[in-house]
């Protein structure tokens, strides 16, 4: 199966560890894995701040980048990006765009996948051979649970690695206080909200707390490291792409450039 890896903007400016361990992945599981160079955001933020006319350009971007008969699926490791792909691109479209524009989001959408998604629905698997001998609890992020109804599929993907200790994070629904522009716009209550976050997270005893957003990570692993909790913030395609031939933190020397990334 031919591939198209979409990076998502924060994955390839802070977090190309997320997609380097999701090309990894795919490629361990035998499939052809490319990266379009022309891809940037998906343009969430600009929908979720009432710019919906000026996101049609990063719309026309996705499905130049990705509207390739030679593609069979678009995979992100990000169930909020994805989200926004599913769920905004062809309503932004259909009121800002041309008739074409709908019909290139239209084949796109069709093939976007989140990471868990694609691994158990598409492929048919939960197991892909990891290997993590860590305390591990997940938080289960927003735009996976509620936009994309993933539902159990991270759990089910982690529970089948190897070595690891899965353990459930207490009010695990409730939303870390991230929200892309929230955080900004509301910082004293997201504050709040990832203070409560953390506090169930320490509470497990977990070395790493992992989700399927570098986004959601990144503001709960913010908030760990300030509190110096001891508690380290993961992507779970980075334990995915973990082995006991290669553990995590050796892992990218196993990516081959002839893999396209």
């Amino acid at each position: 199966m031919r591939i198209a890896l979409f990076a998502t903007c924060i994955g390839d400016a802070m977090f190309p560890d997320v997609v380097k361990s999701t090309a990894i992945i795919l490629t361990r599981l035998g499939h052809d894995v490319v990266f379009p160079k022309e891809q940037s955001c998906c343009g969430q933020m600009h929908v979720n701040t009432g710019y919906q006319r000026q996101m049609v350009p990063q719309i026309q971007n996705y499905v130049e980048a990705f509207d390739d008969s030679d593609i069979d699926a678009i995979v992100a490791p990000s169930g909020s990006c994805a989200g926004a792909v599913r769920h905004q691109h062809e309503l932004v479209a259909g009121r800002y765009g041309s008739p074409g524009l709908v019909d290139g989001v239209r084949r796109t959408v069709a093939k976007t996948r989140e990471l868990s998604e694609f691994l158990i629905d598409d492929l048919g698997l939960t197991d892909v051979g990891a290997y993590f001998p860590h305390r591990v609890t997940l938080h289960p992020t927003c735009h996976s649970l509620r936009v994309l109804h993933v539902g159990d599929r991270p759990q089910q993907l982690l529970r089948n690695v190897r070595g690891i200790d899965l353990v459930e994070l207490p009010e695990a629904e409730e939303c870390c206080g991230f929200g892309g522009t929230f955080a900004i716009k509301n910082a004293e209550v997201s504050q709040a909200m990832v203070t409560d976050k953390t506090r169930n997270v320490v509470s497990t005893g977990a070395e790493f707390v992992t989700a399927g957003d570098a986004s959601c990570l990144m503001n709960i692993g913010g908030a760990l490291s300030r509190q110096k909790a001891g508690v380290r913030a993961i992507h779970y395609a980075e334990i995915l792409a973990s082995t006991e031939e290669h553990p995590w933190g050796t892992k990218h020397a196993l990516y081959q450039p002839e893999a396209s990334l």
